[in-house]
C-alpha cells in the first residue's frame, strides 16, 4: 500500500481531460502537491493510505477553476461606478478615485479581499493587471493561491509609475522576483492600445519574448475604441498590433468584442489566446465576444471577470453559465458551447492562455493537485441526472465547500485556512469609509466647477 499526503474519496470527478468524461465514486490521491491517482473507489482503498483523508460521497471534484482576467485589488472599488458606459465609467469615476486613493496597502487589502472570494468560489488561480504588482504577487504567495501577475504598462503617471519606461524598468524587477515562485508567474501587461504607445507596445512584446512570458492586453473591447483607432492611426487596434509584432502564441486578447472575419482568422493562424469577459461586457453594453465563431475554428478561448468594479464579482461559475448561455443566443443554435466546452472554458483553456496547462488546468496524474469540490447534496442541485450540465447551468458558488492549491487545503467546509476574514471585513469597511470621503469630496468639487 502506498502512503500519500491526501486522499479524497468523491461521489463523482471530472477531470476535463479526456473531454466529457465523468468518473463516478472515484477518489484522488495526492503527494506533494501533485496528483498521483486517479481511481476507483474500490481499488484506492487497498492501494493508498492518507495521512489525511476526506470523504466527500456527494460531491463533485473538479480542476480548480482558472480567472484569465482581472483587476484584483478593484474589488475595494466593487459598486462605486454602476450603469455607466466604459468610457465614462473610466474616465468620469474609476480613474479619478484610483488617483486619490491607490498606494501599496490598497493593493494588498484589495486583492486579499479578492482572493478570499474567489477561492470561496472555487478558483485557484487567476491572471491580474494591476498597479503595484509586486504587492499583488506577495499577497497570493502568502494566501497560496496560484497566479499570473500582470507587468502593467501605460504612457500616462500613476502611482506605481511615471511614463512608459518605468512600468518597463519596474516589470523587469517585478518578472524577477517571482521568476523562481512555484506559484506565481508574470505576463506582461500594457493596458489597451489607446493607453500604450508603439515603441512602448514594442518594448513590451520584446521583453515577454525574453521572459517567455505571456502578453494581456485589453483589445477592441468597444466599438468607440476600434473607431477611435481607425479616426487616430488609420487602422484598427488588431491590424496596429499585427503591424507592431503583438499578434502571436504569446497574446492574451481580452474582451475581444469587436472581430471581423479576418481578424479571427489572423487569431487562428497565430495561435492568440482570448480571454471572454462576457457579465463585464455586458454590464457595460461593450459588445459579444464571437465566442461560437472562435470556435470553430479552434482559438483557445478561456473566461475572466473583469474587475468587480464592472462585473461586478469574481465568479466564474457564474461567467461559465453566462458564456454558454450568450454563446447560443448568438449563434441561435442550442448545441453551441455545450457543458463540457463551458467547464474547459473555466479550466483548461485558461491554464493553455497563461502557459501552465502542464501544471494545472485539469485533473490528471502528475499534474498539480488544484482542486475545487462541490457539494451537491442540496435542494437547490437536485435531482441529479448529468452532472456535467448540472454544475454550468445549475450549481453557484456557494455549492464550493472544498478548495487544495498544489494539495494545501485553502477552503475547509466553506472556510477560508490562510486568511483572517474577521480582520479582512475590518479593512474593507475602513476602505469603504476612505472612498465615501473621496467620492463626496469630488462630487462637491464637481459642483463647485459647474457654476
Amino acid at each position: 500500500m502506498q502512503h500519500v499526503d491526501t486522499l479524497i474519496y468523491a461521489g463523482w470527478i471530472i477531470p476535463v481531460v479526456p473531454e466529457n468524461v465523468v468518473y463516478e465514486q472515484h477518489a484522488l490521491a495526492i503527494q506533494d502537491g501533485k496528483i498521483v491517482g486517479l481511481l476507483p473507489n474500490s481499488e484506492a482503498v487497498s492501494r493508498f493510505s492518507g495521512r489525511i483523508t476526506h470523504r466527500l460521497p456527494s460531491h463533485v471534484l473538479i480542476p480548480g477553476l482558472i480567472n484569465t482576467h482581472t483587476h484584483a485589488a478593484m474589488s475595494l472599488l466593487r459598486g462605486i461606478a454602476d450603469d455607466l458606459p466604459l468610457q465614462q465609467w473610466l474616465q468620469t469615476r474609476i480613474w479619478p478615485v484610483e488617483q486619490a486613493c491607490i498606494t501599496p496597502e490598497f493593493v494588498a487589502d484589495g486583492t486579499r479581499l479578492a482572493v478570499a472570494e474567489m477561492l470561496r468560489s472555487g478558483v485557484t488561480c487567476f491572471n491580474d493587471m494591476y498597479f503595484f504588482p509586486d504587492v499583488a504577487g506577495d499577497v497570493a504567495a502568502e494566501v497560496g493561491i496560484r497566479a499570473t501577475i500582470g507587468l502593467i504598462v501605460l504612457d500616462f503617471p500613476t502611482a506605481w509609475a511615471n511614463q512608459a519606461s518605468e512600468y518597463l524598468s519596474k516589470a523587469k524587477d517585478v518578472y524577477k522576483k517571482f521568476q523562481h515562485h512555484p506559484l506565481i508567474r508574470t505576463a506582461m501587461a500594457p493596458h489597451a492600445p489607446y493607453t500604450v504607445s508603439d515603441n512602448a507596445l514594442q518594448e513590451a512584446s520584446e521583453l515577454a519574448e525574453q521572459f517567455n512570458i505571456p502578453l494581456h492586453i485589453h483589445v477592441h473591447e468597444t466599438i468607440e475604441e476600434v473607431e477611435a483607432a481607425e479616426k487616430e492611426f488609420g487602422e484598427r487596434p488588431i491590424s496596429r498590433l499585427h503591424r507592431l509584432g503583438l499578434i502571436n502564441s504569446r497574446l492574451i486578447a481580452v474582451h475581444a468584442t469587436q472581430l471581423q472575419n479576418d481578424e479571427i482568422k489572423l487569431f487562428a493562424r497565430e495561435g492568440v489566446k482570448v480571454a471572454h469577459c462576457p457579465e463585464s461586457n455586458l454590464k457595460l453594453a461593450s459588445g459579444f465576444c464571437p465566442v461560437p465563431k472562435l470556435s470553430r475554428v479552434n482559438i483557445v478561448t478561456a473566461l475572466g471577470t473583469d474587475g468587480a468594479a464592472s462585473n461586478n464579482d469574481l465568479d466564474v461559475l457564474g461567467e461559465m453559465r453566462t458564456a454558454a448561455l450568450l454563446a447560443k443566443g448568438l449563434s441561435r443554435d442550442a448545441s453551441c458551447v455545450p457543458a463540457a466546452e463551458a467547464l474547459r472554458m473555466a479550466t483548461l483553456n485558461g491554464a493553455k492562455a497563461l502557459g501552465i496547462d502542464h501544471i494545472t488546468g485539469s485533473l490528471e496524474i502528475g499534474k498539480s493537485a488544484d482542486i475545487t469540490a462541490l457539494d451537491l447534496n442540496h435542494l437547490e442541485s437536485l435531482p441529479i441526472y448529468n452532472i456535467l450540465s448540472q454544475l454550468v447551468y445549475a450549481i453557484g458558488r456557494d455549492k464550493v465547500s472544498d478548495v487544495w492549491v498544489a494539495g494545501r487545503h485553502l477552503l475547509k467546509a466553506r472556510v477560508l485556512t490562510s486568511i483572517d476574514i474577521h480582520e479582512l471585513q475590518a479593512k474593507t469597511w475602513l476602505w469603504r469609509e476612505r472612498i465615501v470621503k473621496i467620492l463626496q469630496k469630488q462630487a462637491k468639487e464637481a459642483a463647485q466647477s459647474s457654476e
